[in-house]
């Protein structure tokens, strides 16, 4: 059990991406998700969050207003499109599954690397 993020990649500052998570040997419909990242030499941060139904998010204050996750039940894939990027936001993004209410996050998988040049 295990998640897996994908779409990371090089883009200019100013431009933007889409980062994908998805479950695998498990259905990620039944579980709340959390990005979070890890900038070089940095603590990993707690970027943004949706609930199992997808009314409700959190975002960090550093990404309000410039990313946006979303989840498609149907693909059982929980997305986080990343607009406006700086080279700050450079780092490895990584999706936990978990308890929303609880704000624990039970399941981890390896991160997409986003990386944003000047």
């Amino acid at each position: 059990v295990q998640l897996q993020a994908s779409g990371g990649g090089l883009v200019q500052a100013g431009g933007s991406l889409r980062i994908s998570c998805v479950g695998s040997g498990f259905t990620l419909d039944n579980w709340a998700v959390l990005w979070f990242r890890q900038r070089p030499g940095k603590e990993r941060e707690e970027v943004s969050g949706i609930d199992t139904s997808g009314g409700a998010s959190y975002y960090n204050s550093f990404v309000r207003g410039r990313f946006t996750i979303s989840r498609d039940h149907a693909k059982s894939t929980v997305y986080l499109e990343l607009n406006r990027l700086t080279p700050e936001d450079t780092a490895v993004y990584y999706c936990a599954a978990g308890d929303w209410q609880k704000w624990r996050w039970d399941y981890w998988g390896q991160g997409a690397q986003v990386t944003v040049s000047s």
